[in-house]
Formats: C-alpha cells, structure tokens, sequence
C-alpha cells in the first residue's frame, strides 16, 4: 500500500460540525417558528381574520427586513471572533465586543423612533389601506418596542457562534418562543372574566415579553461562560473598523434581499387581500425553511472563520462540500414532508377558501426551489465567516436588480400574479448559489 493511501483527508469531523449546526438549527427556527405562531393564532380568530393575518404578514416581514439589515453586526462580530480563535488571539477582541453591542443598542433605538413616527406611510408603501393599515399600524407600534431587546441578544449570539457554541443561543430561543407561544393563547383570545381578548395587540405584547426573556438568558451565559465582559472602553478596539466596514456591505447586501421581499408583498398586496393572506403563508414558510437550512450555514461561517484564522485550507474546502451536502439532505427531507401533508399545511394557518386556493396552487414553487436555497445559504455562511462581505453585497445587488426585479415585472405583466413572485424568488436564488458556488471554488480549491 502506497504511503500516500494512508494519509487522512484533513477534515472537519461530523460530530464537530452538527455540535454547532444542530443548536443553531434550533435557535434558528425558533424566530420563525414565533412568527409562524403569532399567524397561526391571529389567522384563526373569528373578527377579521383575513385582514388581520394580512397585518401580521406586512408587518412580520418588515420587521424581518430591518432586523436582518441592522442585525449584520452579529455576522460580522462571529466572523472576527472566530477567525482570533483560529489564531489564538482573542484578547485581540475582548473590548470590540461590548462597543458592538453598545453600537447595536444605540442603532434599534434610532430605528425605533424613526419607524414608529413614520408606521402610516411605511405601511401605506405596502399598499396597506383601511382596516389593514389600521391593523399594521397597532401591532407594528408595540412589536417594534422589541428592536432594542433582540439587537442586543442578536450581537450576544454572533459572539457565542464565534466561540463554536450555539448551544447557548438554542436555549435562549427555545425559552423565548415557548413563552411567546404560551402568551399568544392566553393574550390573543384571553380567559373569560380573568383576561380581555386583545387580538393582534395581544400578539405583539407576547413577542416583546418573549424577546425579554431571551435577553436576559444570554446576558447570563455571556457573563458566567464567555472570556469577555460589558465594561466599556473608551479606547476604540483596533478591529471596530474593519467590523463596522463588514456589516456597511453586508447591510448593503441584506437590505437589497429585503428590497426582493418588499416587493414581493407590495406586488401581493395591490393583488387583493386574499392573495397578500397567502403570500403571509408562503413568505413565513420559506423563512421558516431558511431559517433550518441555516443551521449548517452557520456551522459554515463559524467553523469557517476559524479554519481561516488557522490557514487550513483544506479542512475549509473539505468543510464547503460536506456541509452543503447535509443542507442539501435537509431541504430534500423538508420537501417530502411538506409534499406528503400538502393540503393540510395551510389549513393551520388560515381557514378561507379563496386564502387556500391561492396558497396550495403555488406552495409547490416554495419547495422546488429548496435544495438551490440550501446550496446559496451554506455559501453565504462560509463566505461570511471568511469576512468576504464585499463579494456577498455584489451578488445580492446582481441577483435583485438583474435577475428578480426584471423577472417579476416580466411575469406580473403577463398576468402571472404570485407565481411571478415565486418564480422571481426562484431565480434570484439560483443567481445567488452559482455566483458563490463559482467564486468559492477558484478561489480556494486551488489554496488545498
């Protein structure tokens, strides 16, 4: 036997990878799965439902948009704390890490105030009128008291993942959404005589309390279990540049996706109320989808910073192809239980015929496109832990403004009306997947 036979293939163990992709699987699917509940709920009361459900669609996903586009501090943060495990150098980052959570406190109470003053004409852009406007506007007003308490947690997460655990963060998440799940029933429909039925106010006060609780539980592993502190330094950390530079292009980046999902509810919703209460539907379960998929991304970007501050090029390469081939078994998974219970699925969320009708005769899009999902997800995982944030904002921008807006004009003027935004969704994401598949691959296969 050749001595070249019994050399092992540098890679990244199974168990190494899903003791940090299964947590964040968890952790992940628990902001959706909140969402999921809060329409769930609010889909089945007796006054309204059709328009409340549609609010609570308009208003998840802006909250969706913003907290994604603020939020990218938390990627940026895991990718530099990562890469100084890799090379033993985290004193390097003990003091960035309490200016970034001060920075994201600091930027939720600006967006608060901005985007509360301002709910009607926001709303309004999403062709939000009547009772629905006057839906969005309540539920927005309390939901977005939260934007403060989930920053700060979101920036503790991006640390815990930086240190290869996302075991904390799963804890903290299953906490809060079964508190918010609890408080949904007992606040939404209320008790006879003990509690008021307060509806979609009831909604969106058992997500601020929900949020709280997730706060406090990471203030507490962030203290008693990691290296670093909340004492501020005045002292700016050398690497608070090179941070707020990363989360600039990755804010770019998430906030051209969020242009694609506006325009997708603002289509849906000058549609009629019937097709933006579907859209709600699919919208909220292709999150829900993205949010497990990203599991395995987000073993890619913490794994994957670290093999970078290491300078293991081969474990990294090895790393890209076994985590998109779990990803990939995943969504395939995904598929084939959602296909087996296709009928029953929006029965959860919404009883109209009309609402259904629309939902199913489009819901097979939504799980077609899943393993091509799975494949752009991973990529953007490790490319964020690699801090490659300007190629990340180029391939957003190109996919959004050259492949989805164009399609969904083309289609919609055709009179395709959801399908369009499904087949629009469905190409921006097979722009994203090639496009990081491609780069990837010239640049670090030839590093093994």
């Amino acid at each position: 036997m050749s001595s070249k036979t019994n050399i092992k293939t540098p890679k990244v163990s199974f168990k190494e990878i899903n003791t940090i992709a299964i947590p964040a699987i968890i952790a992940g699917i628990a902001e959706p799965l909140i969402s999921l509940s809060d329409i769930a709920i609010i889909g089945n009361v007796e006054e309204n439902a059709v328009e409340a459900l549609a609010a609570a669609g308009i208003v998840g996903s802006f909250l969706s948009a913003i907290i994604w586009i603020l939020a990218q501090t938390k990627t940026a943060i895991s990718a530099l704390v990562s890469q100084h495990l890799g090379s033993n150098r985290l004193h390097a980052v003990k003091t960035l890490v309490p200016q970034t959570i001060l920075l994201n406190f600091l930027l939720s109470l600006l967006i608060y105030f901005i985007t509360a003053f301002f709910a009607e004409l926001i709303f309004s852009a999403y062709n939000a009128e009547g009772l629905i406007l006057d839906y969005t506007k309540s539920y927005y007003r309390i939901r977005a008291l939260g934007y403060p308490l989930t920053l700060v947690t979101f920036a503790i997460f991006g640390v815990f993942r930086g240190l290869q655990n996302t075991l904390w963060a799963m804890k903290c998440s299953l906490a809060g959404g079964a508190v918010n799940i609890g408080l949904d029933f007992l606040l939404v429909y209320g008790i006879d005589g003990f509690i008021p039925a307060m509806h979609l106010e009831g909604a969106a006060i058992a997500s601020i309390i929900a949020q709280g609780v997730m706060l406090a539980m990471a203030l507490y592993y962030f203290i008693k279990k990691t290296p670093f502190y909340l004492k501020l330094s005045f002292n700016l950390n050398p690497n608070l540049k090179p941070l707020i530079s990363m989360a600039s292009n990755l804010f770019l980046r998430t906030l051209a996706l969020n242009i694609a999902i506006y325009l997708a509810n603002s289509y849906a919703t000058d549609y009629g109320k019937n097709y933006i209460a579907a859209q709600s539907i699919l919208m909220n379960i292709w999150l829900f989808f993205s949010f497990f998929i990203d599991g395995y991304a987000n073993a890619g970007n913490a794994i994957g910073g670290k093999l970078l501050g290491a300078k293991a090029y081969t474990k990294l390469w090895n790393l890209s192809k076994d985590i998109s081939k779990y990803a990939v078994i995943i969504a395939l998974i995904l598929m084939g239980i959602c296909a087996i219970f296709y009928n029953e699925i929006g029965l959860i969320f919404n009883k109209d015929e009309q609402v259904l009708m629309l939902f199913s005769s489009v819901f097979w899009i939504v799980l077609l496109m899943q393993p091509v999902n799975s494949i752009a997800f991973m990529f953007d995982g490790i490319f964020k832990g690699l801090g490659e944030a300007k190629y990340l904002r180029n391939v957003l921008l190109i996919a959004t403004f050259l492949g989805f807006w164009p399609t969904l004009l083309i289609l919609d003027y055709i009179g395709l009306k959801l399908y369009a935004i499904w087949i629009a969704f469905f190409v921006w994401m097979l722009i994203r997947s090639i496009a990081l598949v491609v780069k990837f691959r010239s640049k670090y296969l030839a590093a093994t």
